[in-house]
Parts: structure tokens; sequence; C-alpha cells
């Protein structure tokens, strides 16, 4: 018997959340990076957002960049599959790359808040595993956004203010992590998603290999 293919499997969507500065961010690029060689297909989801791009950032790569009347359009069209307000900005997931990809047996990865998980929940939570991820102590996490220093004071602390709010949604996730060590961290992630790519529901396949037996 030969192993079923890839495609054989549906694709689930896979989340990450922590507050601004846990580790989302890096851990969601390094669990792609090991994906692409080890574990098979997994792809980012691409976000629309609002806000300005940043130095080194590219259009369709980082985010799909947009003013704030095309995001409304978007929106109103129903052509996004969450979306939320972070700060200033807007934020918002295009339905069909998702969908196209689930279906091929692609998994989509996402580097949401909590806001947007809730919002994937409620629309399709079958296809859902979300992992949260908490600091080890919050003066670290204060230390970890001003060591990046992208942001002025200011925003740091208002990311810092918004921290405990973040924080207090964790028991919404399946999964919850303290990255206190990102290799340790990256692994209990990638434990994760291997049971959860196992689960009898998402196998396509096992219905005709069982009748077959």
């Amino acid at each position: 018997m030969t192993q079923a293919p890839i495609h054989a499997r549906r694709g689930l969507m896979f989340v990450l959340s922590s507050p601004s500065g846990a580790g989302k961010t890096t851990l969601s690029r390094r669990l792609l990076e090991r994906l692409t060689k080890e574990m098979g297909s997994m792809v980012m989801s691409v976000s629309v957002t609002t806000r300005p791009m940043r130095p080194g950032e590219v259009d369709g790569r980082d985010y799909f960049f947009r003013t704030p009347e095309e995001y409304k359009r978007m929106v109103a069209a129903g052509e996004m599959l969450e979306y939320a307000q972070v700060f200033d900005h807007h934020y918002g997931t295009p339905a069909a790359f998702v969908a196209d990809h689930l279906d091929r047996g692609v998994d989509v990865l996402f580097d949401i808040d909590w806001q947007g998980t809730r919002s994937l929940a409620a629309k399709n939570r079958a296809d859902l595993v979300s992992v949260f991820i908490l600091p080890p102590t919050m003066a670290e996490l204060e230390r970890r956004l001003r060591a990046r220093a992208q942001d002025s004071a200011e925003i740091v602390q208002r990311r810092m203010s918004k921290a405990q709010s973040e924080i207090s949604h964790w028991s919404e996730y399946d999964y919850v992590l303290v990255n206190d060590d990102l290799e340790a961290t990256l692994e209990r992630i990638e434990m994760i998603l291997a049971v959860e790519r196992s689960r009898g529901y998402r196998q396509r396949w096992l219905e005709g290999f069982v009748g077959e037996l």
C-alpha cells in the first residue's frame, strides 16, 4: 500500500497569536522555513491592510497594502474571511485565497490576533487550529519590543497596555505555549501541527482506503 498523497488530506487553518513582541512573527517565519523542507505543504496567509508599508516590505508578499477606501469595498463585497481593526489600522484575510489552498490540501498559516481568530472560528471551526503564544514575563515582553527598535517609545507603551487585554483571551485557543525558548517552542508547534494533520476527518482518502481493506 502506498502512502496517500498530500492532496488527499484537507488543509487546515493554523493560527499563531500573541501580544506584539511575544514571538509569533518570528515563529511563523521559522515554521514556514522548516515545513518547506521537512513536513509538507504550508503557505502564509497574506492579509490586506490599510497601514503604511514599512522598510523592506513588499506588496503581495508581506501584505496587500490597500487604501481605506479599497479596504471598505472589499469588506462590503464579502471578500474577507475575517477582518478587524488593530490600533489605527485595518486588517483582513481574503477568503478566496484560503479556500483554494485548503481544498488542495495546503495548510494556511495565520499571524493574527484574537479578534481575527474568533472570526475564523465563527465561520469555519472544523478547519481551524489555534495556538496562543505567551511571553515568559511582561518585563521580557517590553525588552523585546524595545530591542527590535521598530516603534517609538509611545507606541511601545501602547503595545504593552494592549498586551494585557490580548493575553486575557488565551482560553479561547486550542493550545497555549510560553515562548521562553524559541527552538523549544517551535518544536512544540511542529508537534501540534503533526497531530492535527493526522485527525481522521481531515484524511479524505481514508474512506476509500478503509473500504478496500
